[in-house]
């Protein structure tokens, strides 16, 4: 069972309303660039994250969200100087908030930064072709005998109809593997 492994850069997702206070009152997100997944893209906009100990400027992910969440690894989490849980992308209850600084404004989230928990998308016909089923954890065999080949544990799976079958790591995990270019790895249930 083969699956296309992505890294996922560090991002933020933006509500309406945080978004008009950072980049005005009728300001809309500009597609840069469609992601694989349906209806998402990375945008021409970016948001300055800061921390305790510095700052670092995010892409913005469209499209708006309901809250506002900031995804980063855990090394620009020590860079920001907060400390974020692994979490799965929507999940930022009792989570750390940040500051960000927008061209024309300021937010100050009281909760919303994660470092974003491994995770596989599949729609409901890939889950069932391959015997997986939603909120299942496996584990994913990547890269190449002697030379970093890594298994990663404790993959969440994540089953809808509007997503497309790959999974996503972050870069320290990208990194760690020596992974680039295009991976496929295989699912280990």
């Amino acid at each position: 069972m083969k699956v296309l492994v992505e890294t996922s850069a560090r991002h933020i997702h933006v509500s309406r309303e945080d978004f008009e206070v950072l980049y005005g009152k009728d300001a809309q997100l500009t597609n840069k660039k469609d992601l694989s997944q349906p209806g998402q893209f990375a945008c021409v906009e970016k948001v300055t994250v800061v921390g305790p100990r510095g700052e670092m400027a995010l892409s913005i992910l469209g499209p708006e969200r309901a809250e506002t969440q900031v995804e980063v690894s855990l090394t620009d989490a020590r860079k920001l100087g907060i400390t974020p849980p692994v979490r799965e992308s929507g999940d930022i209850k009792g989570t750390p908030g940040c500051k960000l600084i927008g061209p024309k404004g300021e937010v100050e989230i009281e909760c919303g930064v994660i470092a974003a928990k491994r995770h596989i998308h599949l729609t409901p016909a890939d889950a069932e072709e391959m015997g997986l089923e939603d909120k299942q954890i496996v584990s994913v065999k990547v890269g190449n005998p002697g030379a970093r080949e890594t298994i990663f544990g404790d993959v969440v799976v994540r089953v809808s109809k509007n997503y497309a079958k790959a999974m996503h790591i972050d870069t320290d995990e990208a990194n760690a593997a020596g992974l680039s270019g295009e991976v496929y790895g295989e699912i280990i249930k």
